[in-house]
């Protein structure tokens, strides 16, 4: 371990840390795959879509993000009428965002998603449906509406006006097309909404962080069980994520200063919540029947940082949990693997594992991502997936 030498271990030998044990009964879908790197796009205090893009997005403005991000390109493979859904629960260190803000997914090259930043919103417009439909016609008729309109306006238009206007005419389409969609499932969504009561008391703007986490995991999860979509991508904290109300948080301290102290027990219950939430998820898709087994049996959760190993990180780590189904289409399950360290021979980056991702789930892509500096200054091969992780 001193030496960050490769190595593998069967977790089912070993102890996990306490901040996993909400896990323990789980491991035998887990994995802990450390050895990765993501200097390509991480260090400091964010990457902001770098970090499922595998590039530097600088502050995240348009010209900065470079490619459509890993979530979403898997989203193509596993369509769905929400396509994509991401969840941001973060904040100004004292109070949380609430509404459709910024996110950090990225549909396509200079393009910015949006995303849900509060239960109560993702629960409305995810929902709404089954729970206003007076709201959904009343879309219909304006989508209806703009599209006719801005067709109209094709004609005698030519180039750039004319592809602006044609890309305008197309969103409206889609966003038809997924309403339709979705009407088409209102039976499915109505038998698995999360409760009412429950979102507004625990989603509102008087909910504790645990309160708020927990309903974004029940809005998440029924999102995935009804069908609305197949992939969601959620922040569940950053620097300015208000944590005061974490029980055990006696310091009152906010993420940012807890990067800057030495209080491990702290960090490790911030970690312990986050790890609520993922088997929150597990344990509810194991209970939904799929084909000849269970929703978890088709489901894989990634667990990771936004920058890497550190609060002021350089990206040479960035520990991964992943916890996957038993029709993964990789073989990693149930183990601890530790991959050559950062700018080693057999080193492997982001860009590598979701290479690894994106092949396992049908595209044939040769390498996503930027190439790593260092490893390209010493001439090691870092083009392709993770083979030994192939199924």
């Amino acid at each position: 371990d001193k030496d960050k030498l490769a190595c593998e271990a069967d977790l089912e030998k070993h102890e996990l840390p306490e901040w996993l044990r909400a896990l323990d009964g789980h491991k035998e879908h887990m994995t802990i795959l450390h050895g990765i790197s993501m200097a390509v796009s991480g260090g400091g205090h964010y990457s902001f879509s770098g970090c499922m893009g595998a590039y530097k997005a600088g502050r995240n403005v348009i010209s900065g993000i470079k490619r459509t991000t890993v979530d979403f390109e898997l989203a193509k493979l596993c369509p769905s009428p929400f396509g994509h859904v991401e969840l941001s629960l973060t904040g100004d260190y004292s109070t949380f965002r609430t509404g459709i803000v910024p996110g950090y997914s990225a549909p396509a090259r200079h393009q910015r998603n949006y995303c849900y930043a509060d239960p109560q919103t993702a629960y409305d417009e995810l929902f709404k449906s089954v729970t206003d439909s007076s709201a959904v016609n009343s879309e219909n008729v304006l989508l209806d509406y703009l599209h006719d309109r801005e067709g109209r306006r094709l004609k005698g238009l030519d180039g750039k006006e004319r592809m602006k206007i044609s890309n305008h005419v197309e969103s409206i389409q889609s966003i038809r097309e997924r309403n339709q969609k979705v009407a088409s499932l209102s039976d499915v969504i109505a038998k698995n909404l999360p409760t009412i009561d429950k979102i507004h008391a625990h989603g509102g703007s008087n909910a504790s962080l645990v309160e708020k986490q927990e309903a974004f995991t029940d809005v998440l999860v029924a999102g995935l069980i009804s069908g609305l979509t197949n992939v969601v991508t959620f922040t569940i904290d950053e620097l300015s994520t208000p944590i005061t109300t974490l029980p055990g948080n006696k310091s009152r301290v906010d993420l940012h200063r807890l990067g800057h102290s030495k209080d491990t027990q702290l960090r490790d219950l911030v970690k312990a919540s986050h790890m609520a939430v993922v088997a929150r998820i597990v344990t509810r898709l194991k209970a939904v029947p799929e084909g000849n087994g269970t929703m978890f049996d088709n489901t894989m959760i990634l667990y990771f940082p936004e920058n890497g190993e550190g609060h002021h990180s350089h990206g040479t780590e960035a520990p991964f949990i992943v916890m996957a189904g038993d029709n993964c289409n990789l073989d990693i399950a149930g183990r601890y693997i530790r991959l050559p360290y950062h700018a080693t021979e057999g080193h492997k980056t982001i860009g590598n594992w979701y290479t690894t991702l994106l092949n396992a789930h049908g595209n044939p892509i040769k390498h996503y991502g930027d190439l790593d500096l260092e490893m390209s200054r010493k001439k090691f091969d870092q083009l392709g997936s993770i083979k030994q992780l192939m199924g």
